[in-house]
């Protein structure tokens, strides 16, 4: 038989892809974006356009903004003066045009907060992990990278795409830690990835412990304070400046997007290692710089931090009513040390029946949180209220969740 005589066996793409969809919708994990508008100055205020015919008043419950800095009014006033001052976009890469005064500024302030000789910006804080762990891995011939199991999918790309082998340890466990280091020839490179705030579960990672592990077996350490810049420590440095342990990390890495309220990610370490990440990462080289607007908001944000507990103290006292009052409800509000409020479902479709409940009938949003972010049968409800939670939102949104709890006949806590 000729090979034109062969029947050609075509690809249904759209089968393929119909299916993936299908799979997500089936397991109860199909995301949805709910398209909403915040109040400019009135948050947890916003409204939500999600099948409404106008417009409808919501209260975030969601938000990673944790300090409500993106509504600051000297933020928002340093984005406008940098909008009329230069424009809005940077013009290039650091390299080719977009390397203005604003981002030295603020990489000034970032290395300052952190007691670190440099910092380098990223666009994101997921851009800022990759980047760096997938080129520190490769500059480092044969290095081992030891990666804490509930490290964020940025970090664990990072180490993926370096290409080196790694080792998980078990989720804060030193002893599993110190096993798996030790295993290792004591001449090769080794780097040890993990976070300070795990933001499904609220806990903290034991930073001493883990660097005196580094000293021990002569490793380098790389710490993701994403969930906790901003938050912690007398001027926002994080767990490691609260706990005084910045001193003794190679690396801590950050985000602008959460508590500082505007965008963008960044790293901060001594100048040598900055400058290998400048200089290698092709995640750093080959994008266009943050807007000198986003920049200059950041900026805003970060040196009213640095000089401001209000917001921080706000934050944390909201955080400890709204887990006492979920507590004493019967709800089944997981025990953390931690801004986090998570709210224990175990059940994809059951978590995202309630927070559509509660969206539609009580103007409540909160997003579900399913699988991959957290284990299968751990999926949950996450809650970040902040400094502008009052607390009759507080006493509403418990009464809701008793309401809901009871009409899906949903265990409470024991």
């Amino acid at each position: 038989m000729s090979i034109d005589a062969v029947p050609a066996r075509s690809v249904d793409y759209n089968r393929v892809f119909a299916q993936a969809i299908d799979r997500l919708h089936e397991e109860g994990r199909y995301r949805v974006f709910i398209d909403i508008l915040r109040n400019k100055g009135q948050f947890p205020n916003a409204r939500c356009f999600a099948g409404h015919n106008g417009p409808k008043p919501i209260t975030v419950w969601c938000s990673n903004d944790y300090l409500a800095m993106g509504q600051h009014p000297a933020v928002i006033a340093a984005m406008e003066e940098a909008l009329h001052d230069v424009g809005a976009g940077s013009g290039g890469t650091r390299n080719i045009g977009g390397n203005t005064h604003y981002h030295i500024d603020l990489e000034n302030e970032l290395a300052d907060l952190h007691d670190k000789e440099a910092a380098l910006l990223f666009t994101s804080g997921y851009v800022s992990n990759e980047a760096t762990l997938s080129t520190l891995a490769r500059i480092l011939p044969g290095c081992i990278i030891f990666s804490d199991e509930l490290n964020h999918a940025s970090m664990i790309a990072g180490i993926r795409h370096s290409g080196c082998e790694k080792r998980v340890f078990r989720h804060n466990d030193l002893a599993h830690l110190e096993e798996l280091l030790a295993a290792e020839d004591p001449a090769v490179p080794k780097l040890i990835a993990f976070e300070s705030v795990y933001s499904m579960d609220g806990d903290v990672a034991p930073i001493h412990a883990i660097c005196d592990l580094a000293d021990r077996y002569n490793a380098l350490t790389y710490l993701d304070e994403v969930h906790a810049v901003g938050m912690y420590g007398a001027r926002g440095g994080g767990i490691s400046e609260r706990d005084d342990a910045a001193s003794r990390l190679t690396i801590v890495e950050g985000t602008l997007g959460k508590a500082f309220g505007v965008m963008g990610g960044y790293i901060a370490a001594d100048r040598t290692v900055i400058d290998v990440i400048r200089s290698y990462a092709p995640g750093f080289i080959f994008t266009t710089s943050l807007s000198p607007v986003l920049v200059a908001g950041a900026l805003a944000s970060v040196r009213h931090l640095k000089a401001s507990p209000t917001e921080r103290e706000g934050q944390q006292a909201a955080a400890a009513t709204l887990k006492a009052l979920f507590a004493d409800a019967g709800l089944p509000v997981m025990d953390t040390t931690t801004h986090i409020v998570p709210l224990m479902v175990g059940d994809p479709v059951k978590a995202k029946r309630i927070s559509d409940i509660l969206l539609r009938e009580y103007g409540v949003y909160v997003q579900p949180i399913n699988y991959p972010t957290v284990p299968r049968g751990t999926e949950r409800l996450r809650f970040t209220p902040g400094p502008a939670h009052d607390t009759a939102m507080m006493h509403e949104l418990t009464a809701a969740l008793v309401e809901i709890w009871g009409r899906l006949e949903l265990r409470k806590a024991a």
